[in-house]
């Protein structure tokens, strides 16, 4: 769980991403979860893009999203939102002190 400090940090750190992956009219597949894992564990911090065309909420997307892999919310703007998972081998962000 990270805090209301850290959550903030991440936030600044997601506006200068651009987002690495789409959800379309299909929803959330394995190949959606498998790219956000795979981002993840490169990046740390993910941004995902809702198309006109999928129905989904984005919010209700990036719960489902948090609940199979185990990742943080961070933020959702429009259809747009960001996760946030530590790297196992690839550590980059460092986040502020709980």
């Amino acid at each position: 769980m990270i805090t209301g400090k850290q959550r903030s940090y991440l936030k600044g750190l997601a506006q200068k991403i651009d987002p690495t992956v789409y959800i379309g009219k299909q929803g959330i597949t394995e190949n959606v979860i498998r790219e956000i894992e795979t981002g993840c564990e490169a990046r740390e911090l993910v941004k995902v893009k809702l198309q006109e065309s999928c129905m989904m909420d984005p919010k209700d997307a990036a719960n489902e999203i948090v609940e199979t892999i185990g990742a943080e919310f961070v933020q959702a703007i429009g259809r747009r939102f960001v996760l946030y998972k530590e790297s196992k081998e690839n550590k980059q962000i460092v986040l502020p002190k709980k």
